[in-house]
């Protein structure tokens, strides 16, 4: 199945995917910006981002119900009410504010998210094909455009709600009409819901932690890296988070192909190692450009780790825990997001950024031995 196939099958969750792309391009490229107005330390700053971790966790259990609650315009709902969040931190006037601001973003993140790959693993579920890598890929392109654009904003002086007002229009005018899709129920068994499948959850959540966990720190602190201790201008800077993205955005759309040909557990090992030589590239860098390779490398191979931990997880349990299942494991994921600032700003107050990265190569290599757990798993879920 060609690229083009999967992401017109998945068309509609893409949308959201490729929204949510746009608002963290745009916020990695002002991190910079945004923590210098705070005047905050580097450990203080990584705190504050914890914020959005508490609002993340409480997603993990209202997502189910609020999916259910909104329907078939559930992602236009929770995409919608996203970008409105995330004026909020931009217009903060104190740290208390700032972290309360964040908590709502957490909160309107983790919905949106679960959702919008809950929708994508009932199109595989229906259609029998892999969907999950290409829906991740728009994400990307999202992300890409993002930084690229919040680079060219920041080198024109426009603040931050600026810019991110700027993405908000463009949004909830442009992109959250499309968004609408039926959800595929799947009744529960006469029997009862039977064992819950706690294990196969624990084990894919595990693999998108350590991916996601890693994606956010380069994320977040890519461009500060560049900066602060390459010594790169704001442009420069910027170019970090947007290299990230267009790796990432390559593999995750080869890595829709690969996943019709290789299993899983063969491509998570490889991205895994891929990812960490990436990472220690970046953190040992002695220039900007050596830097912008390792995040290349980095972003080629933990791109795909994410989606086939996803993937992997609505298939391993029964169809009527399918959302629900997603859902955990998402927002284990997911929380790597919001977790990972903050320990990379706690690590490189106390021993710099190029430590802070050593540090994510060797958890974002954590996805192997979670990986080779799960091929020895069956499969549950079949398609529909």
């Amino acid at each position: 199945m060609s690229i083009l196939t999967a992401v017109r099958l998945s068309a509609r969750p893409s949308a959201a995917f490729f929204s949510l792309g746009l608002f963290w391009g745009c916020w990695a490229a002002y991190v910079p910006v945004v923590k210098g107005g705070l005047g905050v330390s580097d450990g203080t700053f990584g705190l504050l981002l914890l914020g959005s971790a508490c609002g993340l966790v409480s997603a993990m259990w209202i997502a189910p119900r609020t999916d259910r609650a909104l329907g078939a315009r559930a992602m236009q709902v929770l995409a919608a009410c996203f970008a409105l969040a995330w004026l909020l931190p931009t217009l903060a006037p104190s740290e208390a504010a700032f972290f309360a601001a964040l908590v709502v973003v957490g909160l309107c993140s983790g919905l949106l998210d679960v959702t919008m790959n809950s929708r994508v693993s009932e199109l595989e579920a229906q259609t029998g094909r892999s969907l999950m890598n290409g829906a991740h890929g728009m994400f990307s392109v999202g992300y890409t455009l993002g930084a690229v654009f919040a680079g060219f904003a920041r080198e024109a002086g426009l603040p931050p709600v600026g810019a991110l007002l700027c993405v908000a229009v463009v949004v909830v005018v442009g992109l959250v009409p499309r968004m609408r899709q039926e959800p595929h129920v799947v009744p529960h068994p006469e029997g009862g819901r039977g064992r819950y499948p706690l294990v196969p959850i624990l084990l894919c959540g595990g693999v998108v932690l350590a991916a996601f966990m890693t994606e956010a720190a380069t994320e977040a602190w890519s461009a500060l890296h560049i900066e602060r201790t390459l010594g790169g201008r704001a442009a420069e800077g910027a170019l970090g988070p947007a290299m990230l993205g267009l790796t990432m955005s390559i593999g995750r759309f080869g890595g829709q192909v690969v996943a019709e040909r290789l299993r899983e557990v063969q491509v998570v090992v490889a991205a895994s190692a891929l990812a960490a030589a990436g990472a220690l590239v970046a953190a040992w860098a002695p220039a900007p450009v050596v830097a912008y390779l390792g995040f290349g490398m980095f972003g080629l191979g933990v791109s795909v780790i994410g989606p086939m931990g996803l993937a992997l997880v609505g298939k391993m349990v029964p169809a009527h825990f399918r959302t629900e299942a997603i859902s955990r494991a998402a927002v284990m994921g997911f929380s790597g997001f919001f977790f990972a600032p903050v320990i990379m700003g706690l690590v490189s107050q106390a021993a710099g950024l190029r430590w802070a990265f050593t540090a994510m190569a060797v958890l974002v290599a954590c996805a192997v031995p979670l990986a080779l757990a799960l091929a020895r798993r069956p499969v549950v879920s079949q398609p529909a």
